[in-house]
């Protein structure tokens, strides 16, 4: 592929990268969203206090910002990683995504639990989005 065909997303709407990498990429028709965590974009703290409703809520703001920032929505989302340190939150967690992703065809998805996330959150959330 053409490095003229890949363009980094990024968006004062959604947290600074916390390491080298860019918020999304725009390659060909896909938009690769990297994953979110439950930072506050305005000020890059976390403000959650271990709530895993508020804290999936603001990661998927967070996602849907790089979405927007990108021309994409849920509906362009075909695929989206859960990462979640307790899959004990698993329904508390499809009960705020399904708000997000209320669309005819839901993405596909995975789940994972992981021993550990940056910052010491309890949830991330990726995706990749069709635009054709």
């Amino acid at each position: 592929m053409d490095k003229k065909q890949i363009k980094a997303i990024e968006t004062t709407s959604a947290p600074h990268p916390v390491g080298p990498y860019s918020q999304g990429i725009l390659a060909g028709g896909w938009l690769y969203c990297s994953g979110q965590i439950a930072l506050n974009p305005s000020n890059g703290e976390l403000e959650v206090n271990g709530d895993i409703e508020e804290e999936t809520r603001q990661v998927l703001n967070n996602l849907f910002a790089v979405l927007k920032a990108s021309g994409c929505n849920a509906s362009n989302v075909v695929k989206t990683t859960i990462f979640l340190i307790d899959l004990k939150d698993f329904t508390k967690v499809n009960k705020i995504y399904s708000e997000f992703f209320n669309n005819d065809i839901p993405p596909a998805r995975a789940c994972v639990e992981v021993s550990s996330l940056p910052k010491g959150v309890s949830i991330e959330i990726d995706c990749v989005a069709w635009i054709g």
